[in-house]
């Protein structure tokens, strides 16, 4: 097992090498289709930005080449130009700041990116209601009086996973906003997006006159009281990485309760449904992407379970997190392929997208984040550990 994560690794190096001169500085959103392994860009930025940086700067932790290095820094100008356009700001600032200038700061000590990750964690935490202790999500657009009023009251179970560039704002400057904002955003996704079966929902509505909550409801699975994969990916690994980041049990008892809903609910070939609770008419599309995050993020609440000298909880989720990872490799990686620009196929992103508008791709393809946690998560199979990467 061990020597087959090993060629997983050296495979997915050997995909980034090939494939970063056909990339250039661009940053890759989804893939073409299912058949078609190529990427397709944004017109001007997305929240997927950061994704394919973050496969290059694991690239040059592992190899110390100085090619993955500035790959990576050429994307500076256009971090530059998001922190510089308000209207492109999001609680996304933690996936695009966190996995290009942190991830620099702390593997070269670059002041240049030591002070982006800092602009962009005031920035994420401008977005916080200090009167009903959450980070809005989305910035509304021009539609209408009522979808503002709904978008400036809505969190959703992604920003577990941007709280990481808060702590870090917190750990170099000593400002106890950061962790504060932090601690009590993830207060208020266990207590609304957690359901009492530790089934998740993707969002959940606040009133934006009296913060009093309103309901939870989904924005990318098949129904409101359904189960989204990735949205539940995104709580497991969440929660484990804010556990091992304050230290605090309750945050393990949290992923560990959702990784187990996870355990009892996913199919036996170990890859998820696009949603945990599809009905069997609906076309059963996978989601590889939600496969690497949650393989991920079981992976490093082993990690933290070992540190505890909990041996059994650390081996359980261990060795499902390796079985999922594995699952991929057997049955989705795309490495061997020589004319593919990604990781993993047969990713979903927005199912009900894709009927609506007829675009296959976006419910059955290649996804950036999916790639870049699927080369997390075998790392850490293998061996590395919570000081070696960027959060």
């Amino acid at each position: 097992m061990f020597k087959e994560l090993l060629k997983v690794k050296a495979d997915i190096l050997s995909s980034i090498e090939r494939n970063s001169v056909m990339i250039g500085n661009r940053n890759p959103m989804v893939g073409a289709g299912p058949e078609a392994h190529y990427w397709l860009y944004p017109e001007d930025h997305f929240w997927t930005d950061s994704f394919w940086t973050g496969e290059l700067w694991l690239s040059y932790m592992l190899t110390g080449e100085d090619k993955y290095k500035n790959m990576a820094r050429m994307r500076y100008a256009h971090c530059q130009k998001v922190l510089d356009t308000p209207l492109w700001m999001d609680h996304d600032l933690g996936f695009r700041f966190t996995l290009t200038a942190v991830a620099d700061y702390k593997l070269t000590g670059n002041q240049v990116a030591r002070e982006l990750g800092l602009r962009a964690a005031d920035a994420l935490l401008h977005r916080f209601n200090w009167n009903g202790n959450y980070l809005v999500a989305w910035t509304a657009g021009s539609n209408g009086k009522e979808h503002a009023e709904k978008i400036q009251g809505k969190i959703i179970i992604d920003c577990m996973q941007n709280l990481s560039l808060l702590f870090w704002a917190y750990s170099e400057t000593a400002n106890h906003n950061y962790r504060d904002a932090a601690i009590l955003q993830a207060e208020t996704s266990m207590k609304y997006l957690i359901r009492d079966d530790y089934s998740t929902y993707h969002t959940y509505d606040f009133d934006t006159k009296t913060n009093e909550p309103i309901g939870g409801n989904t924005f990318q699975g098949y129904a409101d009281e359904s189960c989204w994969s990735r949205g539940q990916a995104w709580a497991v690994h969440g929660f484990a990485q804010l556990a091992m980041i304050t230290g605090d049990a309750k945050y393990a008892d949290i992923s560990a309760k959702l990784a187990d809903w996870v355990m009892d609910h996913i199919t036996s070939d170990l890859v998820p449904l696009w949603d945990y609770r599809l009905p069997a008419h609906e076309p059963q599309y996978k989601d590889t992407s939600a496969g690497s995050i949650t393989a991920s993020g079981m992976l490093l609440l082993s990690e933290y379970f070992t540190r505890k000298n909990q041996e059994k909880q650390a081996a359980k989720y261990k060795d499902f997190g390796v079985r999922m990872l594995l699952a991929l490799r057997e049955q989705y990686d795309l490495t061997a392929q020589k004319d593919a620009q990604g990781l993993l196929s047969n990713a979903a992103t927005f199912v009900r997208l894709a009927h609506e508008e007829n675009k296959d791709y976006l419910a059955n393809g290649m996804l950036p984040y999916g790639d870049y946690y699927y080369y997390e998560g075998v790392l850490r199979a293998i061996g590395f550990t919570h000081r070696d990467f960027f959060w």
